[in-house]
């Protein structure tokens, strides 16, 4: 079973005491490449990702985003009781210099506590240090499976479309090479009729005297040179390799690579050996099947 390297998995957990938000997308790459987004103070789980990532996904780029937000409580919060009384004083004795210089009499200028907690550095926000990571982890782990459940998902669906589109251009490889075996004898039979025709008129105009055995020999030499027989075994065995592969229970996007390498080899010698036009144009709209399988199996895992 065939999966594509193309797909997006998402999942979502949420309760009274947080939220969590999985998000994995991921492309076609030759290796296996992890970039993560982690909202603190969960960055230490990156290498526990990657080992979960490892035994799902084999190769690609992978994005993944983990988002993790706890509702606020009271303890999330307190006082700088240092920087209130500062302020406090500094106020205080700013009103004793403006009584000093001619102000109005009192004890400082009267200042309500809500302005106090207003001012910079008064009331303290706690950054998460009471969160443990791999406590938590059991439970973000479940949110990353269920995403990467749906990525796995994404990517089978894909990775079906594309096996049955790399099989249907097999097959139609498949046709072509049938018809260059079925012309490849008939190549030496018209060289040679031709060949038998130029000598004829040689003799028939010039007088000029050709021995049997010396036509037969440059008809067995072209044979030799255009034999292609080895050639088309050859390109069907990848072929039939290749049909075996896309049926096969595991993704194996390097293994389509390399038979698709080979099946080119093969078909570039058919064309340059051949010499005929006719077997010329199936060599070449086989090399535009494989092309286009090329390109397909780039996103195969």
């Amino acid at each position: 079973m065939l999966l594509s390297m193309t797909g997006f998995g998402d999942a979502r957990h949420q309760d009274p005491a947080w939220s969590i938000e999985v998000e994995v997308r991921t492309v076609n790459n030759r290796h296996l490449k992890l970039s993560t987004r982690i909202s603190d103070p969960y960055a230490a789980l990156e290498a526990d990702l990657e080992h979960l990532v490892r035994q799902r996904i084999r190769r690609g780029a992978v994005q993944l985003s983990l988002r993790v937000d706890r509702p606020r409580r009271a303890e999330d919060y307190r006082l700088n009781l240092v920087a209130l009384a500062s302020y406090r004083d500094q106020l205080r004795a700013f009103g004793r210099e403006g009584q000093g210089a001619g102000g109005a009499p009192g004890d400082g200028p009267g200042v309500a506590l809500r302005d106090l907690l207003a001012l910079p550095g008064v009331v303290e926000e706690a950054k998460g240090g009471a969160c443990d990571p791999q406590q938590d982890w059991p439970a973000i782990s479940r949110v990353v499976g269920e995403a990467l459940d749906k990525l796995e998902a994404a990517r089978a669906k894909e990775g079906r479309a594309m096996a049955d589109e790399l099989q249907a251009m097999g097959r139609a490889a498949e046709a072509l090479l049938g018809r260059v075996a079925d012309r490849g004898p008939l190549v030496v039979q018209s060289y040679q009729g031709r060949l038998t025709e130029r000598i004829g008129a040689l003799v028939r105009d010039h007088g000029v005297s050709i021995d049997a055995k010396d036509l037969i020999r440059e008809v067995a030499i072209l044979a030799d040179r255009s034999d292609i027989s080895e050639e088309i075994i050859r390109l069907r065995a990848h072929l039939s390799q290749f049909q075996e592969i896309l049926r096969d229970s595991e993704s194996a996007g390097r293994k389509l690579e390399f038979v698709v390498q080979e099946m080119g080899r093969e078909a570039n010698t058919i064309g340059s050996k051949a010499n005929d036009v006719e077997i010329s144009r199936h060599v070449f709209e086989i090399k535009g099947l494989l092309e286009r399988i090329r390109e397909l199996i780039q996103n195969v895992e």
